[in-house]
């Protein structure tokens, strides 16, 4: 077999030189390959294949789905702005395999997720359900027994199925007179005691009135309003699924 160092001797000055440069650049050039492949090997796996990765190697995707109405569904904002799209990639960067179904239905009521929790449950399959919804109810003057009725039907649904909840705690604008804004606002603790599970007082904290949060409606939060509603809400997540 051909050996370059060997045949350095049998050449002239010149061209052992050249030789002898050449098999530097060819060393240099393998190390360099190297170095990159290590350093490839190194990255860390970006949320969008983490999933793939956690197939691959047998663990167990769980699933959580966010129930609600326009506030869940992120009515005027594309779906990966929306809080559920936020909470699944903050999950994954944790080190938290669930991926995060948006079932929001904008102008929902809590009638409307009664009726439709069986379904949700059935056809998701959810581990955890995170329950926003009632903003509608007290806009539009339902009476707050109807809304704790309904919770308390469908938190009973969810727990029967041996499904982790988190309850959204929601309250309204004054407009509809102190003593409606008050019975609305002790529904969610309320209930959140009766079933014993964990409850974000109120889901638009800090962000509710504030322009800087919110769309020109002044109702529905804006980007940045969601990854603030994210922040507020995530140590409650973590809760549930610990």
């Amino acid at each position: 077999m051909h050996n370059p160092i060997l045949s350095f001797s049998k050449k002239g000055p010149v061209a052992r030189d050249m030789e002898a440069r050449n098999f530097l650049i060819w060393v240099m050039v393998f190390l360099c390959v190297l170095l990159g492949m290590l350093a490839c090997s190194n990255e860390s796996p970006s949320t969008e294949n983490r999933s793939e990765l956690q197939a691959n190697e047998g663990v167990r995707m769980g699933t959580i789905v966010a129930v609600g109405d326009s506030l869940t569904a992120g009515y005027g904002v594309d779906e990966t702005e929306a809080y559920p799209a936020l909470l699944e990639k903050r999950l994954l960067l944790d080190g938290y395999f669930f991926k995060v179904i948006n079932a929001g239905v904008s102008g929902e009521t809590s009638s409307g997720t009664l009726s439709r929790i069986q379904w949700v449950i059935r056809s998701l399959k959810p581990d955890i359900v995170i329950l926003e919804t009632g903003a509608n109810d007290g806009l539009r003057g339902v009476d707050p027994q109807v809304l704790e009725k309904n919770l308390d039907e469908i938190i009973s649904t969810i727990k029967t199925n041996g499904i982790g909840i988190l309850l959204a705690g929601m309250k309204i604008p004054p407009n509809l007179g102190p003593a409606h804004t008050a019975r609305f606002a002790k529904v969610y603790p309320r209930i959140a005691k009766k079933h014993n599970i964990p409850l974000i007082p109120f889901f638009l904290e800090s962000v509710a009135g504030d322009t800087k949060y919110n769309l020109p409606d002044q109702i529905h939060p804006n980007p940045e309003g969601y990854r603030r509603i994210l922040d507020n809400m995530y140590p409650y997540v973590l809760e549930v699924i610990d």
